[in-house]
């Protein structure tokens, strides 16, 4: 299982990004899907999962409304789009994968196999 994250970078606040993690090594359609974020000095936080295999979705209170993930299986890509940015969004963000079925739980306990992650900066 490989995860390789892009798209991060500086943005102002009320900006928008996509993140984008190419996956390879296995179908996602048999894996939950999340992206995770960690600010200096906190722990990390999930942020929204996806199963690619039914669609089905999970936020975490603070990005609900704002950020939207999404999942390409053809070309084996999970996106995180982050629309309406705030300077506490600002984090290294993580893509994570995991074999066992999607629950609402994987936004506390995390994944299997993470990315190296992609730094965004939000300036107020």
């Amino acid at each position: 299982v490989q995860l390789v994250e892009s798209g991060g970078g500086l943005v102002q606040a009320g900006g928008s990004l996509r993140l984008s993690c190419a996956a390879s090594g296995f179908t996602l359609d048999d894996y939950a899907l999340g992206w995770f974020r960690q600010a200096p000095g906190n722990a990390r936080e999930g942020v929204a999962l996806i199963s690619s295999a039914d669609g089905q979705t999970y936020y975490s209170d603070s990005v609900k409304g704002r950020f939207t993930i999404s999942a390409d299986n053809a070309r084996s890509t999970v996106y995180l789009q982050m629309n309406s940015l705030k300077s506490e969004d600002t984090a290294v963000y993580y893509c994570g994968a995991d074999p066992h079925h999607l629950t609402k739980e994987h936004l506390e306990y995390g994944m299997d196999y993470w990315g190296k992650g992609t730094l965004v900066t939000v300036s107020s």
